[in-house]
């Protein structure tokens, strides 16, 4: 076999796993639940990994334009036209990933992948997008720089990759979906079969092998906003990555650090979604109150509920989430502005409104309340 096997667990790593199975549990039971505020929180969640993914690879938007991708709407910032067709085409492609969750017919193929591809690097055709490179490929980490990573032969591509999705369709079925999917991850980016966008796709990757084993909602399960998340989270990604690979596609190296660098994001991402979940119900519940308070009516509550994030709400958003006409929305809005729930910021193409007075300082007691806690490590509190 000339890829990356599958490690043996130890103790603390089936722990972890055990623990990461109460995680999906809990919030596939929220998730399956109807609440009016899940459809915004999984926008931001697909946003998250939209932003996250692209900012490893240094194509940074802020999360409201991440948002605004994914919703198919203009983002409320300039960024240049690289930018902003990567970010749009990691959106498509991680669209298709969260759909292909439940088709029917479904194959893991090279075509697949490289669609996938294609789709990623469309606004960059002289990057080749959809072909696998012809020629030798090193990852340096900065221009000038000596490589930290170095491929394998270009004309080993091809067979790789058709290994890659021999295993994906047929090999350790018995693995746990965390851990195959860490190393499809690993095995993709280190046989690195394509000219740019190698690291995209294998956290796209990564997240599509959970979506087909169904281990919860993939925009709830992905780890690719945590990576990006934060420079600290990055550098430690790297690191793991760079120490499995040790310089050089050697696939005969013990993945099992990797994998449990993995197990420990996912176990951390968990906790964050579980915050959200559970911030998102007491900010709707305590934002509701206002709202009665204010004697308006029980649907302005999805209103005022986006424009508590901190990017606020668009109208033209508000209207698509609620099935509104636009003059309903317009009524809405300016029903919680004379209220004092929200007010505008912006003008033309960047307004959107904001949680004011009550509402805002409602958003506030409550996050603060589900956040004052930091995350705990799975593997440093064993």
């Amino acid at each position: 076999m000339a890829l990356f096997e599958v490690p043996a667990m130890d103790a603390a790593d089936e722990r972890v796993l055990g623990e990461l199975e109460v995680f999906r549990g809990t919030l596939r039971h929220h998730v399956a639940e109807p609440r009016r505020w899940l459809g915004q929180l999984r926008r931001s969640m697909i946003a998250g990994a939209v932003r996250g993914s692209n900012t490893i690879e240094g194509h940074t938007v802020g999360q409201a334009d991440a948002e605004a991708i994914v919703a198919g709407e203009e983002m409320l910032t300039e960024h240049d036209a690289r930018t902003r067709a990567a970010v749009a085409g990691y959106s498509d492609a991680l669209t298709y990933v969260l759909q292909a969750a439940r088709f029917e017919v479904f194959g893991y193929d090279p075509m697949l992948l490289s669609a996938l591809h294609f789709m990623m690097l469309r606004g960059e055709l002289d990057r080749s997008p959809g072909r696998y490179r012809l020629g030798p490929i090193w990852v340096s980490g900065a221009p000038d720089n000596p490589p930290v990573y170095t491929g394998p032969p270009a004309e080993d591509v091809p067979s790789l990759m058709v290994e890659l999705c021999g295993w994906l369709q047929d090999g350790d079925l018995d693995a746990p979906g965390y851990v195959r999917a860490a190393m499809a991850h690993l095995n993709l980016v280190s046989i690195h079969p394509w000219r740019d966008g190698n690291g995209r796709m294998a956290r796209c990757l990564h997240t599509l092998v959970l979506a087909r084993q169904l281990v919860l909602a993939p925009e709830f399960a992905s780890i690719e906003e945590w990576l990006g998340s934060s420079p600290h989270n990055t550098a430690m990604y790297y690191a793991a990555l760079g120490a499995a690979q040790g310089g050089r596609f050697q696939p005969e190296r013990d993945a099992h650090d990797w994998v449990r660098f993995c197990l420990r994001a996912h176990h951390l991402q968990a906790q964050v979604v579980q915050r959200r979940l559970d911030m998102a119900a007491e900010v709707w519940r305590v934002l509701a109150e206002r709202v009665a308070m204010a004697g308006l009516g029980e649907r302005t509550i999805a209103a005022v509920y986006a424009a508590a994030r901190p990017d606020g709400v668009r109208r033209t958003t508000y209207m698509r989430d609620e099935g509104l006409t636009r003059d309903q929305a317009i009524r809405d809005l300016q029903a919680l502005r004379a209220a004092g729930l929200i007010e505008e910021a912006g003008h033309g193409r960047t307004q959107r409104y904001l949680a004011a007075g009550p509402a805002a300082q409602a958003e506030r007691a409550a996050r603060v309340a589900i956040t004052s806690q930091p995350l705990r490590d799975p593997y440093g509190d064993a």
